[in-house]
């Protein structure tokens, strides 16, 4: 019943003193301005001016429209403005989550790059170690997830950002000290030291132990990486990690680095919903993140492009 060009006649009206002072801020004629008043006091059955007076004045029924219009229109013309950054792109939500325990070290300052280049964007970061994100991501609670264990999901988009090489830290002390290269029976009695994440979503297990059909003699979890190569360093166990992350430990005492096998490579990926594929400040923090990365992780490569999605 209540149209916001009633409310911006209205406001009109009481800021300009007159009907014609209205008409000529708002490019209409004093005839047109009056039939819309009248047809707003048809519609709610009571007068909005009264016109014995010279000018005319709101009555009170009139002047509660005005408060309604002073409480709605501003607000309908910020949403309006916020709606044109977010078609252009400038302005939007980016929620991030990180399925990765390492990350931290390089997604920090590409979160602070970002913010500054794009200072419309509310930022969000989450560990999402203890739920499913890219079920989340899917349903649009979060907006990007950085994983190396990518799902096939119809709804998700995957952009490698960059390949890294899974090494072992083993302890400069213990037997395993003398080989510079692990096969998969070296780790049969050795005690294996991980994140606490499924076993299904460790590389040490799906791409070097399990199709060898061998298991360590047993298994303990941290939740830091400085903690896992304290633990490596003092004699506990061995531990499976990228090659950036350990690169700052490579000179602690009681810490040696090897490889496994020939060398086993993964990729980096960050999902994102492929209805946001080509959103401007989406695709800005990818290219952040990749630039983030190659200025500051040693030992990472371009991923494959030929293989596109995961």
């Amino acid at each position: 019943m209540i149209e916001f060009r009633h409310l911006e006649t209205l406001l009109a009206i009481r800021d300009g003193g007159s009907l014609q002072e209205a008409a000529e801020r708002l490019h209409l004629t004093q005839s047109a301005l009056s039939h819309q008043v009248r047809d707003l006091e048809v519609r709610l059955q009571t007068p909005l001016l009264n016109r014995r007076t010279r000018p005319a004045r709101l009555t009170t029924a009139g002047l509660r429209l005005v408060a309604l219009a002073e409480d709605v229109l501003p607000r309908v013309r910020a949403t309006e403005q916020e709606l044109r950054r977010l078609a252009a792109g400038r302005a939007g939500r980016l929620h991030v989550a990180i399925d990765c325990h390492s990350c931290f070290q390089w997604l920090m300052p590409t979160l602070d790059t970002f913010r500054k280049d794009w200072p419309e964007v509310t930022l969000d970061l989450t560990a999402a170690f203890s739920f499913a994100p890219l079920p989340a991501l899917a349903r649009g609670d979060l907006d990007v997830v950085i994983t190396s264990d990518p799902e096939p999901l119809d709804s998700v988009d995957y952009t490698p950002l960059f390949a890294y090489e899974l090494v072992l830290a083993v302890s400069s002390q213990g037997p395993l000290s003398a080989a510079s290269k692990m096969q998969p029976q070296d780790l049969a009695d050795q005690v294996l030291i991980t994140y606490p994440v499924d076993r299904a979503r460790l590389d040490i297990y799906t791409a070097f132990l399990d199709p060898a059909g061998v298991e360590p003699s047993a298994v303990r979890t941290a939740e830091l990486t400085p903690m896992i190569v304290q633990l490596v360093a003092s004699g506990r166990g061995v531990a499976a990690l990228p090659n950036w992350a350990l690169d700052e430990y490579k000179n602690l005492p009681g810490l040696k680095i090897c490889r496994l096998g020939t060398g086993i490579w993964r990729t980096l990926w960050a999902g994102i919903r492929a209805e946001d594929a080509q959103t401007a400040y989406v695709q800005a923090f990818l290219e952040q993140a990749r630039r983030t990365c190659f200025d500051t992780l040693p030992g990472i490569r371009a991923p494959d492009q030929r293989s596109g999605k995961p």
